[in-house]
């Protein structure tokens, strides 16, 4: 079994790089690339999470790892209800408020005349401790030690100004056993305003051919940034793959990114990413996490 680089993150052994699965069929290529020594894992969803629960059943390998997913709208709610039911007045209020690109493919449209929260309404969006606990329920620290927070709603409430309930939502993570890292979606938007959470990394699409919003100004801040920072997406949807050494080669050595997180679509693609990575040295970062 091949040897690959690793990270240690709030005192926790990691692979430099970690797989997602992109696969009609999750389970049947997960065994295949565990096969050829791949071990960790990333679970965006419960089609990832369960095939990885069934070959950890079957290996009982303490060396397999997952990466879980929580959305921070999990842990939010306005008047009682789940914020993603008022998704396109949040989305009108940080157009409106915001200087934004005008094109973002992580914001969806929203129609010009929408409503917007006033300042006494985002005030009065509430942390859901009942909701984000069963949701957080659905993982185990033994299966997936690190639990990525965030995505896109962490943004939305960093645009907000609501990261006290993005703090709650890490106070209970760790609570409950997880190393937290925050997973955001905007680089150079959400790394300075996420930067005073309890994380132990930060998670951020990032790649030599793109980032939100502005690639050269998301390298000189990524460069520039004293806490760890997780590469998502380091391929730019595939278009990197042949060309891999050199995609890490510039986040790993330019950047100095402490890990990357990359989807393999076959064996194949497995193979072309181990024998990129095999030449990214282990790393102990010297940074406080």
């Amino acid at each position: 079994m091949r040897r690959l680089a690793t990270a240690v993150l709030d005192h926790k052994q990691l692979s430099r790089i970690v797989f997602s699965i992109r696969s009609a069929s999750p389970s049947a290529l997960m065994k295949r690339v565990y096969g050829i020594g791949i071990t960790h894992f990333d679970l965006p969803s419960w089609k990832h999470l369960k095939p990885f629960r069934e070959l950890k059943g079957l290996t009982e390998d303490e060396n397999l790892m997952g990466l879980c997913h929580l959305e921070a709208e999990e842990g939010t709610s306005f008047l009682g209800k789940p914020l993603h039911q008022f998704e396109t007045k949040v989305l009108s209020t940080i157009k409106k408020n915001f200087s934004l690109p005008h094109s973002i493919p992580t914001l969806p449209p929203v129609p010009a005349a929408s409503e917007v929260f006033t300042q006494k309404e985002i005030d009065r969006i509430d942390f859901d401790p009942h909701r984000f606990e069963k949701a957080l329920s659905l993982f185990h620290p033994e299966e997936s030690p690190f639990l990525l927070v965030g995505e896109r709603y962490g943004d939305w409430l960093l645009a907000l100004g609501r990261i006290d309930l993005l703090k709650e939502m890490i106070a209970k993570v760790r609570e409950k056993g997880f190393t937290p890292l925050y997973s955001g979606q905007w680089a150079t938007f959400c790394l300075p305003k996420a930067k005073s959470l309890e994380v132990a990394a930060f998670a951020v699409p990032i790649n030599k051919k793109w980032s939100f919003f502005d690639l050269d100004q998301a390298c000189t801040l990524i460069k520039k940034f004293d806490r760890p920072v997780i590469s998502l997406n380091p391929l730019a949807d595939g278009t990197l793959l042949r060309n891999s050494e050199e995609a890490f080669s510039f986040l790993f050595k330019e950047l100095k990114i402490t890990l990357a997180i990359a989807e393999i679509g076959s064996e194949q693609e497995a193979e072309i990413l181990l024998n990129a990575v095999e030449k990214i040295p282990s790393l102990i970062p010297p940074r406080k996490t």
